[in-house]
């Protein structure tokens, strides 16, 4: 997907995300989403207080991406402006572990990211709906 239909799907996918996670009908506990979500709503944050934004979350694990949502919700519309600014900019660059990237990049990874999060809780759910059966049960460990 392209980074304006990401950009344009973002809070679309946040929502998502954060219904998911609400209704607790997803385990994430066995999944990589429970220490990377954090990391990944850090991240964002950062990129976007490049571009002139103040976002400081705290909290750990899931309640990271709540406290996100309540701050982004309360400056939606700067926000919005702040990462159209970043993905117009060609030429901004970010200093981080890896070294230092183009601060659009950055943003579109972090885009994607929670777009393929959305689109697996989806899955997830409808494969609950459906009923199918747990890819890994610990039951089935203790029967081996």
């Amino acid at each position: 997907m392209e980074a304006p239909a990401l950009f344009a799907r973002f809070e679309e996918n946040l929502n998502t995300i954060l219904t998911i996670l609400e209704s607790n009908k997803v385990d994430i506990s066995r999944t990589p989403f429970e220490s990377v979500i954090p990391l990944e709503v850090t991240r964002l944050c950062e990129i976007l207080n490049t571009a002139g934004e103040h976002f400081a979350i705290t909290g750990n694990g899931q309640q990271t991406i709540f406290n996100f949502r309540q701050q982004y919700m309360q400056h939606s519309q700067s926000a919005a402006e702040a990462m159209a600014k970043i993905l117009n900019d060609k030429k901004s660059y970010m200093k981080t572990p890896e070294g230092s990237l183009l601060t659009k990049e950055l943003l579109i990874r972090r885009l994607e990211y929670f777009n393929e999060m959305a689109r697996t809780f989806n899955i997830m759910i409808t494969q609950q709906q459906l009923g199918s059966p747990l890819q890994y049960s610990s039951q089935a460990l203790l029967k081996k």
